[in-house]
Order: C-alpha cells, then structure tokens, then sequence
C-alpha cells in the first residue's frame, strides 16, 4: 500500500535558502530517510543529507522532523497521517553546510578538551579488579551513538550560539560522569566539568533525555549526580575542609 505524502525540506546553505514542497511517494513499513532518498533520486538529486546505517546506530541522520530532532532512520512514516505534511529541517544548533547536513565540529572540538580516561595501576598480578555494580552504573552511558541530539535540543547552546565557547553540553557532561563515576579511573574531574565545561548553566530540563534515541538518562542518572558531587566538594563544609587538611604521612 502506498500513498503521496507532503513533504517540506529546507534547502540552501550558509548563506541562507528557505522551505521547499515536494509530493513523495510513501510505502509500507518505510521510514523519513526512505522518502528523503527517493526524493533524492527522482526529483532533486543534488539534496545533501547525511547517513550511514538507516539502523540507529550511527548517528549520522539526525535532523530536525516536525520541530523535533529525531533520526531520519528511526522515524516511521506510521507515525504521521497520509495528509499530514511531514516537514524536515537542519539541527537548528549548528551551522549549515548544505541542505540538511550541519557542522557538527563544535562536538570533536569538546570532546577533545575532556581529560582522558586514567586508570589506576593493574594489582601485582596484572589484573584490574572492580566490582559489577560498578561497572553497570555508568554502562547506559556507553550506548550513546553521538547523533548530537541532545547536543541540539538542549537550548543553552540552542538559543544563546555565545554559550558554545564555555558550554560543552549534555553529551559531554554525561562523558564526564561516566569517567568520574568509573572505578578505575584516577582523575578528578568535578572543577573541570563547573570551571572549564559549563556544568552550572545546565539547568536539567530533561528536554535532552527526551530526545535520546538510545533511551539513556542523561539528567537523572547522569548529570544531576554528577551536579550533586560537585555541590559537595565545594560547598559542603566537612568535605571541603576534608580536602584541605594533609594526611600526615608516616615516617
């Protein structure tokens, strides 16, 4: 079964293009990216959009469907009706290069900022040793495919393009408490993720976990644990002043 949908695709590039209508035809079962590749192929060839794996696993796909980033891979035609005009635009976050593919390096360039993994020494067997419940709580963590968007819906870089330069956003933030919340890891990163990567102007909408095509919870799991400890270390008077007094070192 198949049907003649609507479709409004911005296209242009940096320096600017507009909304333009296209009648597509839809069949079973297809997905946004299928109707997007065969508008690709009958009608406008020179469409740029980015994919890989049309599986959800990539991230390359993400835009922005009806105001909501989604991936176009993962958004089934089901979820519109027939008359209903399905309309696809750029991560509004980030700069266009052309037609639906963004610049997304503002994310490479945070992430190379974040201090690396740093595991504590191997046990004199050579082994390293952590228990499993350890392991499993930042595990969700590790599911993240980096399709940014949650890096797009969030809008303390979504409204304010000035908050990007001390603003690493919520893919980063999780990254940070994943590696503060791992057993072997030796850095401390909670002043680096308030001074240095914008911790504090995230105010935990959660408008990022509902965005999340992997079902991960960054503000509650993630970032709001990771707000908490900071808290401690800099305000809690008993762990502050805990941090400031010198074990006295045997002789």
């Amino acid at each position: 079964m198949s049907y003649d949908a609507t479709f409004r695709v911005w296209r242009g590039d940096a320096a600017g293009g507009d909304l333009q209508t296209f009648t597509v035809e839809v069949n079973e079962g297809e997905v946004v990216l299928d109707v997007i590749h065969r508008l690709q192929a009958t009608q406008v060839g020179d469409l740029a959009v980015r994919w890989n794996c049309k599986a959800g696993k990539c991230g390359s796909c993400s835009a922005e469907i009806n105001g909501r980033p989604r991936l176009m891979c993962m958004t089934r035609m089901s979820t519109f009706g027939e008359d209903e005009t399905v309309t696809v635009t750029p991560m509004r976050t980030f700069p266009v290069v052309r037609d639906l593919v963004t610049d997304v390096s503002y994310n490479y360039e945070k992430a190379a900022q974040i201090p690396a993994f740093t595991p504590r020494p191997r046990e004199a067997d050579g082994s390293h040793r952590m228990q499993q419940v350890d392991v499993e709580r930042s595990q969700e963590f590790r599911k993240c495919i980096e399709c940014f968007l949650c890096q797009d819906t969030c809008h303390v870089i979504r409204d304010h393009e000035e908050n990007k330069a001390v603003f690493a956003g919520p893919r980063f933030l999780i990254r940070l408490a994943e590696l503060d919340m791992h057993p072997l890891d030796v850095v401390d990163r909670k002043h680096e993720a308030q001074d240095e990567f914008g911790l504090g102007y995230c105010n935990i909408t959660k408008c990022c976990s509902e965005v999340c095509p992997e079902g991960i919870h960054l503000t509650d799991n993630g970032i709001i644990p990771l707000k908490e400890r900071v808290v401690d270390r800099r305000y809690d008077p008993l762990t502050w002043l805990g941090s400031k007094i010198r074990r006295r070192r045997p002789d």
